[in-house]
């Protein structure tokens, strides 16, 4: 996997990889933030009902408005998975009540444990692991659990101390009886993501991983987050090439990446489950996106992507 799997990937035809990449975005999980609720009436005109939407947790957010959210979601017939950011729990009690808020009035059967990027912890628990050992997802009867995967690593944790956590997190979900789930961090050059996954398999673990990308977004603000966020191999790959990188990251959005992806997967190269956007405060742009090619409107083009219309 050291070349591009852009050259390594004999094509597809164009029938049967156009209903690859549909397939995609007909599956697609999206995010959206506390402030894009307003946006829930009008994105049911372009999301198929039932549609797994996570609740991203802000700064200065409260537990409050995520289960807020996630009740919003569920009345407008989506599938609720708020974000845990556990270094801000104070106490199991809130752990307990929050979950129980959500299963009660949102109906949610998943949340996603993250640690989250904070330095300093409020509460009991240091990391997702701790979570998890706790027993309170099980007993408050949620059936599922979103992880964090990091294919790329992460910028303040070394790289076998990640690998290390995750395949103790899914041990710990599976020893809860929960169905666990790999949501990764979002990436713009599919090769670590595909070498991620082939490390997995070839360790027998077989978990649904999901490819987290930018929804269509201006430029500016994908760098502030892949820096922030730690995108990067990705991120220093693409700098290197400035032609591709403005034209993946610009205002058209991933369709390299979900093309290639997409090639990979008929191939039977990976086993991936599916993709996931996150949209950086553009929640019904990437709606319109999603919409656009799930309904197959778009074309192939010559530089390795496709373009709507």
């Amino acid at each position: 996997m050291n070349q591009s799997h852009r050259t390594q990937l004999a094509p597809a035809s164009n029938s049967t990889l156009t209903a690859a990449i549909v397939e995609l975005a007909r599956e697609a999980s999206i995010e959206l933030n506390v402030q894009d609720v307003v946006h829930l009436p009008a994105s049911r005109a372009l999301l198929p009902p039932g549609q797994r939407i996570y609740v991203s947790f802000l700064p200065k957010q409260t537990w409050q408005q995520t289960v807020a959210a996630s009740v919003a979601l569920r009345s407008a017939g989506f599938e609720p998975v708020p974000h845990l950011p556990v270094r801000l729990i104070p106490d199991q009690k809130t752990l307990e009540q929050m979950l129980s808020d959500l299963v009660e009035q949102a109906q949610a059967r998943e949340v996603l444990l993250i640690a989250g990027d904070y330095d300093s912890v409020v509460g009991p628990y240091q990391n997702v692991s701790d979570v998890l050992r706790a027993g309170a997802l099980e007993r408050a009867g949620m059936r599922r659990v979103s992880l964090a995967g990091h294919p790329e690593g992460h910028p303040k944790v070394a790289i076998d101390v990640i690998r290390q956590a995750e395949r103790e997190k899914l041990q710990l979900a599976a020893d809860a009886g929960l169905i666990p789930r790999f949501l990764t961090q979002f990436f713009f050059e599919p090769e670590p993501f595909l070498a991620w996954i082939e490390e997995l398999r070839c360790d027998g673990i077989r978990v649904e991983t999901v490819a987290g990308m930018a929804g269509p977004s201006k430029l500016s603000t994908l760098l502030k987050f892949a820096l922030r966020c730690g995108a990067g191999p990705s991120i220093r790959a693409l700098g290197a090439r400035p032609g591709s990188f403005a034209k993946l990251l610009g205002d058209h959005g991933p369709e390299n990446l979900v093309r290639t992806l997409a090639v990979a997967r008929l191939r039977g190269d990976t086993d991936f489950s599916g993709i996931h956007l996150f949209c950086f405060g553009g929640f019904l742009r990437s709606c319109e996106w999603l919409h656009a090619i799930a309904a197959g409107r778009f074309r192939l083009t010559d530089d390795g992507g496709f373009a709507q219309g």
